[in-house]
């Protein structure tokens, strides 16, 4: 697996709470600052453009840490890495109104 492709997380839902179908994975971990302030930036983003997100911890799936770990948070649009440790909102935002 490269940092580039999202990992199959199979045990993710497909759709978020409001029902709308999840573009956005968040892989952060428990108690990391970077990781509560991707959570925000994502979550407002998402908010304004209607578009699901989910998020998965990366203690969660052990063969991911070794890739990941020390990256998070990493977010992840359409199935591709976007963003690591930071999340430019603009940019976030663009990605997913891009049509």
């Amino acid at each position: 697996m490269t940092h580039d492709a999202a990992p199959a997380f199979a045990d993710l839902p497909q759709r978020d709470g409001s029902g709308r179908p999840v573009r956005v994975t968040v892989l952060g971990r428990q108690g990391c600052h970077l990781c509560e302030r991707a959570r925000v930036a994502v979550s407002r983003v998402c908010e304004r453009t209607g578009t699901g997100w989910v998020e998965a911890d990366v203690d969660d799936h052990p063969e991911l840490v070794p890739v990941f770990g020390e990256w998070v948070p990493v977010i992840f649009v359409d199935g591709r890495r976007h963003d690591y440790w930071a999340v430019d909102e603009q940019r976030l935002t663009e990605a997913l109104t891009r049509g």
